[in-house]
């Protein structure tokens, strides 16, 4: 399996702003877990007309740290990655105390579904923004520019924003220093992820800022290990399945028999968002539409693989 990078080592206090550059300044709020880390960060770019970026979860405390932070001055431009609960619940509330605009990409593709992730980062199904973002879209403040890129694949409507003034990139959970990603059918989509993985790759960013955990030093390294990454999963996922037919949980329970099971629904959404993408390349087959609950099996004439699948 490739190795991936990643870096654990954060020190943060939940409600602190700190200052992360000339422009940019976290607030992290208290909903760490599974999932979230330590706690969703929260962004303010720029200084006297801001903009912030993934508000984060409906915490009173959270609210009140992040308009501490902004203290005289005025909110102009509220922008949400994507629709989970971690994310953004806050985005109106603050947007309206200053009288700015929410921006984000706009409904899901796929109703939400249920299972066990849903309990830890669930779908915000009330959020709505006030203007529905396209990919390329560009905002301006006195001493930032920010760029909205889409990036489907964590869910069809996620959105990271590029600030043009520090060539770096607010990836939102798209990619996590900390840990992979989940990728959630129906909404969430494999193959569209490892596109906007290699699209971010070859942007060129000097550094990524997750919403969880610390930031992402070295991209083109870090993007490359997590594209390799998910092509080592899928290689694997065909290894297994070398051996006969199985179900989403008995390869779950080989591939990630090291992780803690509590994970593990997770993990299965993974796989399912994996063996997905090998149906539509034609590697693998499904008596069925593919799903949690069917059995995978090899294809009979599956094409060669391709070099970034090796």
């Amino acid at each position: 399996m490739t190795a991936i990078p990643f870096v654990r080592d954060f020190n943060i206090e939940h409600g602190r702003c700190d200052t992360l550059s000339p422009r940019i300044r976290r607030v992290v709020a208290r909903n760490p877990g599974p999932f979230t880390w330590t706690g969703t960060n929260t962004f303010i770019v720029g200084h006297g007309e801001v903009a912030v970026i993934d508000p984060g979860p409906m915490l009173e405390e959270h609210q009140d740290a992040i308009l501490a932070a902004l203290a005289g001055e005025r909110v102009t431009h509220v922008f949400v990655t994507h629709h989970h609960l971690d994310h953004s619940p806050l985005a109106h509330p603050i947007a309206r105390r200053f009288g700015a605009c929410v921006y984000g990409f706009g409904p899901p593709r796929h109703a939400p579904t249920g299972g066990e992730l849903r309990l830890e980062a669930g779908d915000d199904t009330a959020f709505r923004p006030d203007r529905r973002l396209t990919d390329g879209d560009i905002f301006r403040g006195p001493d930032w520019t920010i760029e909205a890129l889409h990036t489907p694949g964590h869910t069809s409507n996620h959105v990271g924003y590029a600030l043009g003034e520090e060539n770096v990139f607010f990836c939102g959970d798209h990619v996590m220093a900390w840990s992979t990603s989940v990728v959630t059918p129906p909404d969430g989509h494999m193959g569209q992820y490892i596109e906007q993985l290699d699209r971010i790759r070859r942007r060129g960013f000097d550094r990524l800022w997750p919403a969880h955990g610390p930031a992402v030093e070295n991209p083109d390294v870090f993007l490359k290990a997590y594209i390799e990454h998910r092509h080592a999963r899928e290689m694997q996922i065909l290894r297994n399945l070398e051996a006969g037919p199985k179900p989403i949980r008995a390869l779950v329970d080989i591939m990630y028999a090291d992780v803690d099971r509590r994970l593990h629904p997770a993990a299965a959404l993974s796989v399912l968002a994996h063996l997905i993408r090998l149906v539509e390349t034609g590697q693998v087959e499904c008596s069925d539409a593919p799903t949690l609950a069917g059995t995978y099996r090899l294809a009979r004439d599956r094409p060669t693989a391709r070099r970034g699948d090796r």
